[in-house]
Order: C-alpha cells, then structure tokens, then sequence
C-alpha cells in the first residue's frame, strides 16, 4: 500500500534539507511524495545547489503549484502520513502558528494539524526573538513538531553531507521511515 508524505520547501536556508529527503524517499517504492515549493524556495534552491525548480520537482513524485488551493493536498479527504516543511521560514512559520492559509504550504500545513497527522517544521533562523518562539510554541500546541535542524556531533563525522543525513534520517524516522545508512542511533557508551 502506497504512503503519501508531502514535503514543502520555503525560502530559508538549508534547502540541502528538502531535497535530500525527496532523493532519499525516491527510492523508496511504498511512498509517494507530493511537493509544493515557495517563490522563495526556487530562489534559494538556485542559490544554495544550483538546482532549478525542474530538478527538485523530478525527485517528487507529484508537485503543486504554491497558489492551487484546490490541490488534492488542501484537503482532509486526501489521506496523507502528514506533511514535512524543510526548511522552514519564519513567514511559513507564523501562517502556520495563526491558521492564514494563503498559499498551498499554509493550507495544507492547515489541514495536516485539522486532521490529527504528523507534521513537522524545519525552522531555520537565528537568532529567535520573542515572536518566533512563540510561533513555534502555538504550532507545538496545536500538535506540531518543531525540528530545527542541528547537527549532532557524537557521531564524530566531518563530512557535511554525512550531518545532512543523519538530521534527514531522524526526521524520517519520526513518520516510521527507517533508511539504513542515513545515520545511526544512539545507543549510549
């Protein structure tokens, strides 16, 4: 049976982020991924990988355009695993902390929280001021997850896209997405 995951990009940095994830799941056969990609989000893709909008959208195995409100995915009778926004903007992140649905990332982020599914946020910025943290605080307590993405240094690696992997590896995890390879869990001394 076919599990859908939608994975949203904003204009923050660490776009290595989204895309690593829609390249890892390509290859896993029992997950569809459904992508929405902001304005800002093309740019910093450009930016950061030299990736055009083409490129990240192939690794999807369904893309929405940031303005089709009427995306399968901005509704509740479209069942999904929930939803995955990597990175995370502060802009993003208030639509979603105060339910403004204006563009397809907000809506749908809406209704994976209405329908009691599994999202997770990537916010990236810092430093916080006070409004942010309460952003992330309001999408807590509607039942979100707040993941910024800090590398965990126990695994002792000094490889960049080895840390991208291990934070990309347990955030799958938390949707009952095991790769091997992506990182390793901590098991003590």
């Amino acid at each position: 049976m076919t599990k859908r995951l939608i994975i949203a990009m904003t204009g923050a940095t660490g776009a290595i982020y989204g895309v690593r994830m829609l390249q890892v799941l390509k290859a896993q056969p029992e997950w569809e991924t459904h992508l929405v990609i902001s304005a800002a989000g093309v740019v910093n893709v450009n930016h950061e990988l030299g990736m055009k909008r083409a490129e990240v959208a192939a690794l999807a195995d369904v893309t929405h355009g940031i303005h089709d409100i009427a995306a399968s995915i901005a509704s509740g009778g479209m069942k999904t695993e929930g939803m995955i926004i990597a990175p995370c903007s502060m802009k993003t992140l208030a639509a979603v902390a105060h339910g403004f649905g204006d563009n397809l990332i907000a809506r749908a982020a809406d209704v994976v929280l209405k329908e009691r599914r599994r999202l997770l946020l990537m916010p990236r910025e810092t430093p916080l001021h006070l409004g942010h943290i309460r952003n992330m605080a309001t999408v807590t307590e509607m039942g979100g997850i707040i993941y910024p993405p800090m590398p965990a240094f126990y695994s002792k690696t000094d490889s960049l896209s080895a840390m991208v992997d291990e934070t990309v590896g347990r955030v799958l995890a938390m949707f009952d997405i095991h790769i091997d390879g992506l990182y390793t869990p901590w098991h003590g001394l």
